[in-house]
């Protein structure tokens, strides 16, 4: 228990703000270690262009987090679609990453109305929807 509460948030916020400063000088320095060749193999492996390839790591390993967070809020399990459609999941990361409205999942997601409302913001909608349509067609068969 804290006698100073701003302080003690200032603090915590500036922590935050160095450990994710070194994440990404951590990711920045791994794409230095890697010859061109192998950076370019990595964006062939995963399917993703080049610059897509830096833009996303320049992000942080957190970044599709709430990827994760709003499956789990529509019931789905990231590991069972993982190993069901690897190249969907990849995708939906990969939007998320790059997602203009995580403050407004963020919200949604501590409401609980995440469920209700993803179909306005994010940008996994249709695909989502793909997945829970093929989802209840193969449980029906």
């Amino acid at each position: 228990h804290s006698d100073y509460p701003s302080v003690d948030f200032i603090l915590g916020a500036i922590a935050n703000w160095i450990n994710k400063y070194r994440n990404l000088a951590a990711l920045h320095d791994e794409f230095q270690r890697c010859s061109p060749d192998e950076v370019r193999q990595i964006a062939k492996d995963l399917s993703v262009p080049l610059d897509e390839l830096r833009s996303l790591a320049s992000k942080g390993p957190d970044s599709a987090a709430l990827l994760e967070k709003l499956l789990l809020a529509l019931r789905v399990d990231p590991e069972v679609l993982m190993k069901a459609d690897p190249a969907t999941l990849r995708d939906m990361q990969r939007l998320c990453v790059n997602c203009q409205q995580k403050r407004r999942c963020q919200h949604e997601l501590a409401a609980g109305t995440a469920a209700e409302h993803y179909r306005s913001y994010c940008p996994n909608a249709f695909t989502l929807d793909a997945v829970f349509a093929e989802k209840a067609r193969t449980s029906c068969h």
